[in-house]
């Protein structure tokens, strides 16, 4: 069974980049690598894996990470840190 995983990077400027893959470890060394020169990570490097969640569904994978992308800052550093909690007041609010 495939798996697909939807992660959160934090880069260098503290700003976060939301993707999805089917090999995670993978993906993550050519974020770091900086293989692709003109993807977003490139000249935000280093990166750190922040939070990831995993999926057998693409669908649902692919979902989930258009979600995320919309999010506030605050609510994804509330995603990650775990305080799902704070997930549904964040989503009508706009923080820095």
């Amino acid at each position: 069974m495939k798996v697909y995983s939807v992660y959160i990077l934090r880069c260098r400027d503290k700003t976060y980049y939301t993707g999805i893959t089917s090999d995670l470890w993978g993906r993550i060394e050519q974020h770091q690598s900086g293989k692709y020169k003109n993807s977003y990570t490139y000249s935000r490097r280093p990166i750190e894996l922040v939070y990831y969640c995993e999926f057998t569904e693409p669908d649902l994978a692919i979902e989930f990470e258009k979600r995320i992308k919309n999010w506030s800052q605050a609510k994804k550093e509330a995603l990650i840190n775990g305080e799902y909690e704070k997930l549904p007041n964040l989503a009508k609010k706009r923080f820095k």
